[in-house]
């Protein structure tokens, strides 16, 4: 069991060798404040892929020697995309993170059939949570890139989420694909592919973990309120993974949970050969330097 971002963060420090973390458009100053302060904790190595004289520039600003870091000068955001591809590609590269580029532009060097790094069918955003109202860290999927998912597709960002679960030692998380209700309710479509994808892991599809639903969030979440609506479950106020309906819904429990709920938060994209951070410009230097520790944690996928 995971509790806070400390243990996260103790791991990676545990570490024989620094992870390796591209920054693409690295010219970004909220991006670089929080790469640095990870740097400056010894937590990752940056590779600074963008425009040099705008990165060294920023660099001095903080008072960062822009000799003590490698940086990769390159001008147009496409190319920074392709070249932080191929350094993945190459193994010189155990995770990324997005600067001043747009994220449909980076997403397309990912995914791109002959050059790029995707490995899953799907690839999937996975959020985690440190809440102050939970027993232990949980994460959710998807709140940021599937818009509105298929059956096919949420199986898939479970997969993905398990297998980061699994790399961080949890050997069998607990996933609560969520809905407004706890019973199938033929006028409520995720309640019907919540019940689909908990009999597809009834079947054997889904490999060391526990799936569960329609259950509503909180039946998932609170053991009591379970207990009172005699919602017999291993995974009823003990959830590791939650799966939304869709990316409204995730969007709005992040924002919920993270903007008012108190909760500590880091995200990272599933599915290539590396994780990927790819976060708002508006999010927090916090939020950002927790996404970078736990994205140097799972390392390559």
């Amino acid at each position: 069991m995971l509790k806070t971002f400390n243990e996260i963060k103790a791991r990676l420090e545990g570490l024989k060798e620094k992870k390796r973390i591209g920054v693409v458009c690295a010219q970004d100053e909220h991006t670089l404040d929080a790469v640095m302060l990870a740097a400056r904790e010894n937590l990752v190595e940056p590779v600074l892929i963008g425009k040099r004289s705008e990165i060294e520039s920023l660099l001095l600003h903080t008072g960062d020697d822009p000799a003590h870091f490698e940086i990769v000068d390159i001008e147009e955001p496409e190319a920074c995309a392709v070249e932080a591809a191929r350094l993945v590609r190459e193994g010189r590269l155990d995770c990324l993170i997005k600067g001043l580029i747009e994220t449909g532009v980076m997403m397309r060097a990912v995914v791109n059939r002959e050059h790029g790094i995707r490995e899953s069918k799907t690839l999937s955003h996975i959020s985690f949570f440190e809440s102050p109202y939970y027993h232990k860290m949980f994460a959710m999927t998807d709140g940021a890139l599937l818009t509105y998912p298929t059956v096919e597709q949420k199986r898939d960002a479970i997969e993905n989420a398990v297998k980061v679960f699994h790399k961080l030692g949890i050997e069998e998380p607990k996933v609560a694909v969520l809905a407004a209700v706890e019973n199938v309710n033929p006028k409520m479509k995720e309640s019907i592919e919540a019940a689909e994808l908990k009999k597809m892991w009834e079947e054997g599809a889904f490999s060391r973990c526990v799936v569960e639903g329609p259950i509503s969030y909180d039946l998932a979440m609170q053991k009591d309120a379970a207990e009172i609506k005699r919602y017999l479950s291993p995974v009823a106020g003990d959830a590791d993974i939650l799966v939304v309906p869709d990316i409204v819904s995730g969007n709005i429990l992040i924002k919920a949970l993270s903007g008012t709920g108190g909760a500590k938060f880091a995200g990272t994209i599933i599915g290539a050969k590396v994780p990927i951070v790819v976060t708002s410009r508006s999010m927090p230097t916090r939020d950002k330097y927790l996404s970078i520790m736990l994205n140097a944690v799972i390392g390559k996928m």
